[in-house]
């Protein structure tokens, strides 16, 4: 365990977790953890924002590119609820993408006092658009919240996860601990699931498939493609899925 504060123990973390780039706009609950950025300065690059709602945008448009978490950085109150607006677009679409949001200082949570950009309740608003949430209180907590957060971005459906960190704990010293990534296991299919799927598409009469943005999510555009062929079935997909199948194909229906 070492003595660091709550932003050096959230950098380390993400360097931990694997996370190479944060997609982030500088604010004033956010400065300990750019200190830290900084302090570690080559291991996460920073693509600076014009403005909150890129920084889930870009966040959505990096883990949809690369298959890996998109991470966002935002100040808590209104750039929260800019940045919720690519989070709903992540929800929608499945799309793994980690919101860090600053938040003010503990003594002043939910006590409306009028502090920069407090919000009562944010999590309230946040949840219904995110596949979980949480808030960090102590500085020791910060490298087990962060794994909890890529632990349900890499398993299950991808969909958008929140963590709030109090600027006071971002400033705060304790020894902390931090936790090494973990490798969760593919999710295998129910096989006798599949055994019945095969006897009712064998016995049907007219089959068509459409594809949704699972397909390009588990990586089984082969295996679409050739199921496809051998039951010459036409395919159609969602726009989630445009791609999944040549277009040029001669079973390709095209984007529904």
């Amino acid at each position: 365990m070492s003595e660091m504060t709550g932003a050096q123990a959230l950098v380390h973390s993400l360097v931990s977790e694997g996370v190479d780039t944060v997609f982030a706009l500088p604010g004033y609950q956010l400065m300990p953890a750019f200190d830290a950025f900084y302090e570690e300065q080559g291991q996460i690059e920073i693509v600076h924002t014009r403005h909150e709602q890129a920084t889930t945008f870009m966040a959505d448009g990096y883990a949809k590119a690369t298959g890996r978490i998109g991470v966002a950085m935002t100040v808590p109150g209104p750039g929260m609820l800019f940045a919720a607006a690519g989070l709903g677009t992540a929800f929608s679409s499945s799309s793994p993408v980690f919101l860090i949001s600053g938040q003010v200082p503990s003594a002043v949570l939910g006590k409306r006092l009028g502090h920069l950009h407090e919000i009562d309740e944010q999590m309230d608003v946040i949840r219904p658009i995110t596949k979980w949430a949480n808030r960090v209180k102590a500085v020791d907590e910060i490298p087990f919240r962060v794994h909890e957060a890529v632990h349900h971005l890499t398993t299950g459906r991808p969909r958008p996860v929140e963590l709030e960190v109090p600027t006071d704990i971002l400033l705060e010293k304790d020894k902390v601990e931090i936790m090494g990534p973990e490798l969760y296991p593919t999710e295998v299919p129910d096989s006798r699931k599949i055994e019945e799927a095969a006897k009712v598409l064998a016995n049907a009469d007219r089959i068509s498939i459409i594809a949704g943005g699972g397909v390009l999510i588990s990586g089984a555009s082969a295996e679409l493609t050739k199921t496809a062929h051998f039951l010459q079935a036409p395919v159609i997909t969602t726009e989630n899925a445009k791609g999944v199948i040549p277009e040029n194909h001669e079973l390709s229906a095209g984007v529904h």
